[in-house]
Formats: C-alpha cells, sequence, structure tokens
C-alpha cells in the first residue's frame, strides 16, 4: 500500500496549531505530578536542578550589577597586593562552591539512575509497544498463549503493580514517553528496549512520542489507563474474548462491508476472517474512548469522517479513504460500533 501525499497549502500551519490545541488539551501531562515511584524521583530530580539552578542565576546576576556598580565608582583603596588577595579568596570560594554544588548533582543523579535501574520484577505484567507511524501497537505477554491478546493506543495497566514495557520500533525511531509515571525511552528499529513503571493512583496519563518520527509525529499520541486491580482483570478478561457475530441484519450488512473491502486488508478483528496487521487490531474498537492514535474521540460522527477520509483528519497518515455508500457506512458504522 502506497502512502497517499500529504496535502499542500495550509497543510503546515494546520499541523502546527493541531499539536498545539493538543499539548493544551493534554496540559496534564506533567513530569512533576508523580503518579508512580519512578516519575517520583524523576520530579525530585527536576525540582532539585531547578531550585539550585535559579538560585545559582540570582547569585550571579547579583554578582554581575554588583561589578557594573563598582565599577563606575573610584576605589583608590582597593589597590596593590590587598586588592589580590581580596580578589583570590573571592575566586577561591567561589570555585569551591561550584564545586560542591556539582559533585552533590552527581551524587543525586548517580543515585537517582540506580533508583530507576533497580525497579525491575520478574512476575511484571508484561506489555510489548511497537512504534508505527502513527499509532502505537500493545501486546499483552503472558507465558499462556491463551491470555495473550492485543490492542492500539490505549494501554490498560493495574494500580500498585510494577508494569514491564517492551518497546520496538516498526519503521523509524520513536520515543515512548508518559511524564506521570516514568522518563523516555526510545525505540529503535531492530532493537528491543525495556523499561518498568507503577501506577499508584487510577487514572488517565497522557503519552506521545517524543522523538520525531515524520509528518504526523505531533499526533502520534497514547494513553495509558491505571484501573483498580478488580476492574483490570475484569477489563483483560473482556479483552482475550473473541469479537461476537453480529446478531441483527444491519450489523451484519456492516460486517460484509468491512470484509468486502479494502478494511479487512489492513485490520484484524478476532473471530472473523479478517487477520491482518497493517494497522490496528479492531476486536474491541468499541470499548476504546478514542480514535487516531487517541487524538480523536470514539464517537459515531469522528469515526465515520476518519472511515470516509482519514486524510482530512491526520494527513499523511498511511490509511487511504474509503468510497461508500451512505448505506454501507451506516452499516459499518453500526457493525464497528458493536466491537466491545
Amino acid at each position: 500500500m502506497t502512502r497517499p501525499p500529504p496535502r499542500p497549502g495550509r497543510a503546515p500551519a494546520l499541523l502546527a496549531l493541531a499539536a498545539l490545541a493538543s499539548a493544551c488539551a493534554h496540559s496534564d501531562m506533567s513530569a512533576v505530578d508523580p503518579a508512580g515511584p519512578q516519575a517520583g524521583r524523576i520530579a525530585g530530580m527536576t525540582w532539585y536542578l531547578t531550585i539550585v539552578g535559579t538560585v545559582v542565576f540570582i547569585i550571579t546576576i547579583g554578582f554581575l550589577l554588583y561589578a557594573l556598580w563598582r565599577g563606575n565608582r573610584r576605589v583608590e583603596s582597593y589597590a596593590g597586593e590587598g586588592a589580590e588577595r581580596h580578589i583570590r579568596r573571592w575566586v577561591i570560594g567561589a570555585t569551591a562552591v561550584t564545586t560542591a554544588i556539582l559533585l552533590v548533582t552527581l551524587v543525586y543523579d548517580f543515585a537517582t539512575g540506580r533508583a530507576l535501574a533497580r525497579f525491575a520484577e520478574p512476575d511484571a505484567l508484561t506489555i510489548r509497544v511497537t512504534g508505527h507511524q502513527w499509532w502505537w501497537q500493545a501486546q499483552y505477554i503472558d507465558p499462556d498463549p491463551s491470555k495473550r491478546f492485543e490492542t492500539a493506543n490505549e494501554i490498560h495497566v493495574p494500580v500498585g503493580r510494577r508494569v514491564r514495557i517492551e518497546v520496538r520500533a516498526a519503521d523509524v525511531i520513536h520515543s515512548f514517553w508518559v511524564p506521570n509515571l516514568h522518563g523516555k525511552v526510545d525505540l529503535i528499529p531492530g532493537y528491543t528496549n525495556t523499561t518498568y513503571f507503577r501506577a499508584d493512583r487510577a487514572g488517565i496519563y497522557h503519552g506521545r512520542c517524543a522523538e520525531f518520527c515524520g509528518y504526523q509525529h505531533a499526533r502520534m499520541d497514547f494513553l495509558v489507563i491505571a484501573d483498580p486491580p478488580a476492574r483490570f482483570a475484569g477489563w483483560y478478561r473482556d479483552q482475550l474474548r473473541s469479537s461476537v457475530p453480529p446478531a441483527d441484519s444491519v450489523r451484519q450488512v456492516g460486517e460484509q462491508v468491512f470484509m468486502g473491502t479494502r478494511c479487512a486488508m489492513c485490520h484484524a478483528i478476532r473471530g472473523t476472517e479478517a487477520g491482518s496487521r497493517v494497522g490496528p487490531d479492531l476486536t474491541h474498537l468499541a470499548s476504546r474512548g478514542t480514535i487516531a492514535s487517541a487524538t480523536l474521540p470514539n464517537t459515531r460522527g469522528h469515526l465515520a469522517g476518519w472511515v470516509l477520509d482519514p486524510q482530512s483528519q491526520k494527513p499523511g497518515v498511511y490509511m487511504p479513504p474509503n468510497q461508500l455508500k451512505p448505506d454501507e457506512l451506516h452499516a459499518l458504522l453500526s457493525y464497528l460500533q458493536s466491537l466491545k
């Protein structure tokens, strides 16, 4: 499948505005609002560097202003050897203070790095995340193959349990970043990186790609949804199920539309003959709150616009437009919205 060319004209400007709007909408993405121990360590380091840097900056500017003020006065009393000793003491003192700050920072940095590295746990929940242009594939790994499944763009984790994230790239370099839970980890083609985190409070945490990866990098988002253990267990059981064959005639027609068009050439729906892995798995599409890599709400209207003309939503995306008649579109949407 060839990628449709990006639309010319005002598209870059519109994308910049969309990126700005996305950043404003996800203003809760904050490295200093930790929801887990690793993010807490990183937040502590961030506050330390910010406070120390601010204090050093203020002191430096203060001495600079003082030097400018003294430079405009006649200070004959400071001439000679006494002035040299006075300046030498100040230089030695400033050097000692600077060295002490750097040593403390070095020790703090090493301690933070070691604390983050010691967080590994053998029985952690393992999720394999693959970055694509421009969406996220999430595979839940279990020693029992019957307990494995795949989803996209929305990653559910249980509160209080450590999670092992294995990250890979399907095409170019990406970067997995959930500021409230951990720092960045790069996805490099041909290589698997690993990171661990734990969410200590329930909530929805926004993540995004933090490495420029192409035309739609600004709208390559995802969600980490931290559920209480009981709710996560129920969600996990639901995800293991295959899709249920549609019971009413409208959804049956929708399934036929899906299987008879290019949809089945790119997407998989467990329980049907659609098994492609080019695009996201749609087995439980209706259970997700978003579409288009967590940049659009999963409503019937947005889903219709995405199916008909994804280029109008995310110019440069690989998914091609679909020419459907109104009754075909209505049936297809009904079918997709039944995939819970």
